[in-house]
């Protein structure tokens, strides 16, 4: 399911509660700063110390702007000069993606770093976390974040992938490592890990406290089109019952199989067994996950799923080898979600983790607190699931 599925099927979700709003600004503390994700030298938008978000942004022909963010339109306020400002309600911790709508388009706020997400570049701010020292930059040993291109046969095509490899790969060169296939969420593509995830900070931090053993880490893109499908499948689809279809993940799992792997294991310095291999993802790379390594517990030994469901009992019996060859498998949410739960997921996802768990099967199930289907639920999620990884 690529992110152009997933995130509009969130989007449509929210959509049924949209809403138009504005914020009550007389309530709003005043020690708004400018968002760490804003371009250098931009003064727009503020975050303050509650989490409310002030945008600004020049406009003089414009008859209405809106603010759009965590599926609410604010109504910006135009002054004498053309300049539209406004403020939102409290958000989450964590990064959101957001646009700006100037009668009736949706744009890219020119304040804002972009983001690949929503199948297109655009917007996002960090609204600063109260644990956010876990994967903030810090005076410690840092890794690298290699960009990796290649050509797969499977598809006939260059590829692109962002390796990860932890401090000091590079000063012992006899030393070899363990592997995570880390895959992104619908409509993303390989860059959110490194850039919305801080992935690399998140190792580098664990790695520095002794929490995590140094592992290389894999990014690639796990967009996926159906044989002969000239477009991604429609939100409706899953509607009608057909969602996702079935072998909508095949394609990635080839690439990943016969691509992917051989070609790191032999760039890099891998210990390239099932013992020392995982595979993670959020959300639809969860999914991905999920499926590719039930088709392939010879591949896998340690699991996590972020947002993307769960694995039951039925899975499992219906692929044996997975409970005898599977060293870990975790599962992770954010509350809100939970608060919330999506149909389609496979059932409750902390009974059939603890389902595992009772059958013998070393299982953990995790909950972000007070965030929803967004990044901050996914960096925590990594952050915990890293230090289980290939003890």
């Amino acid at each position: 399911m690529n992110r152009t599925n997933i995130f509009v099927l969130i989007v449509a979700m929210l959509m049924s509660g949209y809403s138009f709003a504005q914020s009550d600004q007389a309530k709003a503390v005043e020690d708004f700063k400018p968002a760490s994700t804003n371009q250098l030298g931009k003064q727009f938008p503020q975050v303050n110390s509650e989490g409310r978000v002030r945008a600004s942004i020049s406009a003089p022909e414009a008859t209405k702007v809106l603010f759009d963010i965590g599926g609410v339109k604010y109504e910006l306020v135009k002054d004498a000069n053309g300049v539209w400002t406004g403020d939102t309600n409290p958000q989450d911790e964590g990064f959101h993606y957001y646009q700006i709508w100037i009668d009736g388009a949706a744009v890219p706020d020119p304040n804002s770093v972009y983001f690949y997400g929503a199948s297109r570049w655009g917007s996002g701010i960090e609204i600063p976390a109260k644990d956010q020292d876990f994967y903030s930059l810090k005076n410690v040993p840092h890794g690298q974040i290699r960009e990796h291109i290649y050509f797969s046969k499977s598809n006939n095509a260059m590829r692109r992938c962002f390796v990860y490899t932890p401090p000091g790969y590079d000063k012992d060169v006899k030393k070899r490592y363990p592997v995570l296939y880390l895959q992104h969420g619908g409509g993303e593509d390989e860059t959110g890990w490194a850039s919305q995830g801080k992935t690399n900070l998140i190792m580098d931090n664990l790695i520095a406290e002794g929490k995590a053993k140094p592992f290389i880490i894999v990014m690639d893109n796990g967009t996926w089109r159906m044989p002969g499908q000239a477009a991604p499948p429609r939100p409706q689809d899953r509607a009608a019952g057909t969602w996702p279809p079935k072998g909508w993940a095949d394609g990635f799992m080839k690439t990943l199989l016969e691509d992917i792997i051989p070609m790191i294991d032999a760039d890099y310095r891998t210990i390239a067994d099932q013992g020392h291999r995982a595979m993670a993802g959020l959300s639809m790379g969860g999914m991905q996950t999920r499926i590719i390594t039930l088709a392939n517990p010879d591949k896998f030994s340690h699991i996590g799923i972020f947002s993307g469901g769960s694995i039951s009992m039925e899975d499992v019996n219906e692929a044996p080898a997975f409970k005898t060859k599977t060293k870990l498998l975790f599962v992770s949410y954010g509350s809100r979600e939970l608060e919330n739960r999506r149909s389609g997921m496979g059932g409750d996802p902390k009974a059939n983790t603890e389902a595992l768990q009772a059958a013998g099967i070393n299982t953990h199930f995790y909950v972000s607190p007070l965030t929803a289907h967004e990044w901050q639920s996914w960096r925590r999620s990594l952050h915990e699931f890293a230090p289980l990884l290939f003890k």
